[in-house]
């Protein structure tokens, strides 16, 4: 993904809205820094699980898994809940299998079933990510005020409501 480093300040976008009029710079602004905070974020939570063997799709399927009581559950279910088409899910689940985190089981009544476990290897990685990660987080947003966070969530709660503009 394509991640703009140089955000347009001020003058640049007023370029622009001399161009296209409907063009709210203060808006357009605001837009681009959130989309470049959250690749941001989503960049130096990749790096951190890098030191682990882990990227965050992987990591997500290893902590969807252990959310489920029995540990388990299908490839389709995991794509869905990740919002990721299967056959990604299909690649996720094969390097997660192969480095022994997971494993397939087949239903003995119908080998047409599989169901993704998590094995205690993948439980032992996530005790080893998990307790950091945590940690981690909750240094990120101890520079916000307990009403900035609630203020943060209502506001980002409120633009995902609205984000069928873009469809």
């Amino acid at each position: 993904m394509l991640q703009l480093q140089d955000l347009p300040d001020t003058k640049i976008l007023n370029k622009f809205a001399h161009r296209y009029p409907d063009a709210n710079i203060e808006h357009v602004l605001h837009f681009l820094t959130l989309l470049r905070v959250g690749s941001d974020l989503s960049d130096v939570l990749d790096r951190f699980l890098t030191g682990y063997g882990l990227l965050q799709g992987r990591w997500w399927v290893l902590i969807l898994l252990m959310r489920e009581q029995d540990l388990m559950s299908t490839p389709s279910s995991l794509a869905e809940k990740a919002g990721v088409s299967r056959a990604t899910m299909t690649g996720l689940i094969d390097g997660l299998d192969k480095e022994g985190l997971i494993m397939r089981v087949t239903d003995v009544n119908d080998r047409r079933k599989l169901q993704i476990k998590l094995t205690s290897t993948g439980q032992a990685k996530l005790d080893e990510v998990m307790p950091e990660y945590y940690r981690r987080v909750s240094e990120l947003m101890s520079v916000l005020s307990s009403e900035q966070s609630e203020s943060l969530i209502s506001s980002l709660t409120k633009l995902q409501n609205n984000s069928d503009v873009f469809k």
